[in-house]
């Protein structure tokens, strides 16, 4: 049985070696009038398919031969299957090093995925993935410089530093001066993207592929499907910049209470193309180093508030959402040009970096998840299994995904107490999770192949925010909840009075309205009765 499947996968492999990466990587010989480009790509693509392919054999046979014979549920079968998890994602991590970018990228996305794929894959690539990319030469910076504005970096700028301060999967970052004396940071794309972009998103495909057809319970075939829709828009550092300006002008139109709080670098468009982004240079703390937060005068708990409800605006009243923001992505400074608080602290503002990959939520979507997160936040068992079935989940699949949206249980979701939605942290909360992400894994699975795209990238985003507040908290905090209780409901509330108007709708949001201040309120106390408590324990 073993040595069949080892068969199998190998030849699979070996197919797509020859056939999947033969053909993307022929089609960019056959449009490159370029010998160097022709050179390159016989000369990388083949090793990288080989690789890719070799890997997913390599893997496939571990899992069919490790788990070979043993009862399902047994403690024997657990044992084995953490153990072919953590070796089954060292492979993937060496592959993704070796190979770079896509495969970077593909890295990321798991480690963004908490949960929803298994615990050993994401510790794995959220350790290495996003610290440790690769960097392109200066040479090569040189190279799409000169192609994209024309001459070498020393003529387009008066200042230029060879060393770049971040890397990236898809890009890195330089620090210079433009002529006017500015300083500017220069996002350039890394050389082998465009080179074999094609190439790797077929191998890539077809791993993922060929692991779901020997293993169906593994289906993330969703992810390649995400990854080849969004990859062309991520790599056109032209949508990018015009990304973040219209975030911007959202918020001054949609969400002007916080408009000043958020900000994103200005573009230098005569200084920007498809695979270069030059943008105002903005000095900050990374949104998760919470010892350059507190010495640049700002409180932790403001900036994770201040998170919260930037993002909670995007996505139940934007309805445009910036999908990867990640610790590296976000950066906070003392808001320009402000005072300090009441308690002395200066107020923070938030800087939004990476502007490739954002999503847009249509209008019924949009409400609908504004309504479901409002459930989750006042425990309405039926509303939450309306507005999941709404979004996709079916009427079957609605408490996984409420456990999902949540990280809770569903005897925890629907608890009526205030603080029902509560990560404590604890290690018992951890087993209980990572408990439930294999118990359920099918079913996930499942549930992930239901689901609008859209909402899948919700699900990443709701995962990055939750590690932002987490390093930021250090402690479980209601008002993370508080927060996107409020928005949602005022974008449904919102939604009501932008219909037809009438003397009843006005009304009926007028009330909603009311009801949604007394239970932000009933919160409210009962937060600071929790804060007593514990000054209370303390003190003792």
């Amino acid at each position: 049985m073993a040595t069949r499947s080892l068969w199998r996968a190998t030849k699979l492999a070996l197919s797509a070696t020859a056939l999947i990466g033969g053909g993307a990587a022929a089609a960019n010989v056959a449009t490159s009038d370029d010998p160097a480009m022709t050179y390159k790509l016989y000369t990388t693509v083949p090793p990288r398919l080989v690789r890719g392919a070799m890997t997913a054999a390599a893997i496939a046979f571990d899992y069919e031969y490790s788990l070979l014979g043993l009862p399902e549920g047994s403690n024997e079968r657990e044992k084995a299957k953490h153990e072919v998890h953590l070796r089954s994602a060292l492979k993937l991590q060496e592959l993704c090093f070796k190979n770079g970018g896509i495969y970077i990228k593909l890295g990321q996305h798991l480690g963004q995925l908490e949960y929803l794929v298994p615990q050993e894959y994401v510790q794995t690539m959220r350790e290495s993935m996003l610290n440790k990319c690769p960097v392109s030469s200066y040479e090569q910076v040189c190279e799409v410089i000169k192609k994209e504005l024309g001459d070498t970096p020393d003529k387009i700028f008066s200042e230029f530093d060879p060393v770049p301060i971040a890397s990236a999967s898809l890009a890195q970052v330089h620090i210079a001066r433009d002529h006017n004396g500015e300083k500017v940071a220069v996002k350039v794309q890394h050389t082998h993207m465009t080179d074999t972009a094609a190439a790797d998103c077929a191998t890539v495909n077809f791993i993922v592929n060929t692991l779901h057809e020997i293993f169906p319970s593994f289906d993330y075939r969703w992810l390649i499907e995400e990854m080849r829709e969004s990859l062309p828009k991520e790599l056109d550092f032209i949508n990018e910049a015009k990304n973040s300006e219209k975030c911007l002008e959202n918020f001054q139109k949609f969400s002007p209470h916080i408009a000043a709080y958020v900000y994103a670098p200005k573009v230098h468009w005569s200084l920007s193309t498809s695979k270069l982004l030059t943008m105002e240079y903005i000095d900050g703390a990374q949104v998760n180093d919470v010892k350059t937060v507190k010495r640049l005068g700002m409180r932790p708990d403001e900036v994770a508030r201040l998170v919260s409800e930037s993002f909670a605006e995007m996505m139940f009243k934007h309805g445009f959402v910036h999908c990867d923001p990640h610790a590296a992505n976000l950066l906070v400074r003392p808001r320009p040009g402000s005072g300090k608080s009441f308690l002395g602290k200066k107020e923070p503002q938030l800087i939004l970096l990476d502007h490739g990959l954002y999503k847009v939520l249509d209008s019924e979507t949009r409400t609908n998840y504004a309504a479901l997160w409002k459930a989750l936040i006042f425990s309405d068992a039926n509303a939450i299994k309306e507005y999941s079935a709404k979004l996709g989940a079916g009427e079957d699949l609605y408490a996984l995904f409420a456990g999902i949206l949540t990280m809770r249980p569903w005897n925890r979701v629907i608890d009526p107490a205030i603080d029902h939605l509560i990560v404590q942290g604890t290690e018992a909360d951890r087993s209980e999770l990572q408990m439930y992400a294999s118990q359920y894994f099918s079913q996930i699975s499942e549930l992930l192949r239901r689901l609008p795209r859209e909402i899948l990238l919700m699900l990443k985003t709701n995962d990055c925010l939750r590690s932002v507040s987490n390093a930021l908290l250090q402690v479980p905090s209601l008002e993370t909840f508080m927060i996107i209780g409020r928005v949602s409901s005022e974008a449904i509330i919102e939604a009501k009075l932008s219909q037809k108007r009438s003397f009843l709708r006005w009304l009926s949001a007028w009330l909603d309205r009311i009801i949604l201040e007394v239970r932000l309120f009933t919160m409210q106390v009962a937060l600071w009765l929790i804060r007593g408590r514990r000054a209370l324990s303390w003190e003792i």
